[in-house]
């Protein structure tokens, strides 16, 4: 890999994240999303369920009751960064996310989904509430209609306008940024790592 050539960085990147999506090993299957809610800065892993890199988007799923749901609809202001200390590359990405419920889009990513994934959408109250004991809100997979979660499932399309690439070695590190304009114009340039 040429790490001095921007193209080839770029396509490492989007190689690195489309891998992400199947890779249960790859540490770019789970990446960190932050938002803003209540102007404070909330981060969290998520599971990243696909990458289309000809429109720069990443999809995750969460529950529609979640803070991180009505934070993007407040300010759709987000960042997701994941880091491979195997391969010695970070990825950070900022851009802005839309909520998907209840649409198109939404039922074909729960059809596509694994039963096993359906039934977090079937808790009662969603994620995050305040509770007494935790063994009340447990449950197996027979016990549910995995279908009644639907109401409670959501996508998040995330949509970058920068990426930044990091990638550490002896020799000297190398750290670049692709910069997107509202054409779908790229610029990039190099960073002091």
């Amino acid at each position: 890999m040429n790490y001095n050539n921007k193209a080839k960085i770029m396509q490492r990147a989007f190689e690195l994240i489309r891998d992400g999506i199947k890779n249960r090993s790859s540490l770019f299957h789970t990446l960190t999303m932050s938002t803003i809610h209540d102007q404070e800065i909330y981060s969290r892993v998520m599971v990243l369920r696909d990458f289309n890199a000809s429109k720069r988007f990443l999809r995750f799923h969460s529950d529609y009751r979640s803070k991180k749901v009505q934070a993007i609809k407040n300010n759709p202001a987000t960042s997701v960064i994941g880091y491979d200390p195997e391969s010695k590359t970070q990825i950070r990405m900022v851009g802005t996310s839309i909520i998907n419920h209840n649409n198109k889009e939404s039922k074909k990513a729960w059809k596509e989904s694994q039963a096993i994934s359906k039934k977090c959408y079937s808790v009662k109250d969603g994620s995050s509430h305040a509770i007494v004991n935790p063994e009340l809100y447990d449950f197996h997979i027979k016990d549910i209609d995995l279908e009644n979660g639907y109401k409670n499932f959501a996508t998040i399309i995330f949509t970058f306008s920068s990426l930044e690439f990091l990638y550490l070695q002896r020799s000297g590190h190398r750290r670049c940024k692709f910069i997107w304009d509202k054409e779908g114009k790229v610029k990039s340039y190099w960073l002091v790592p």
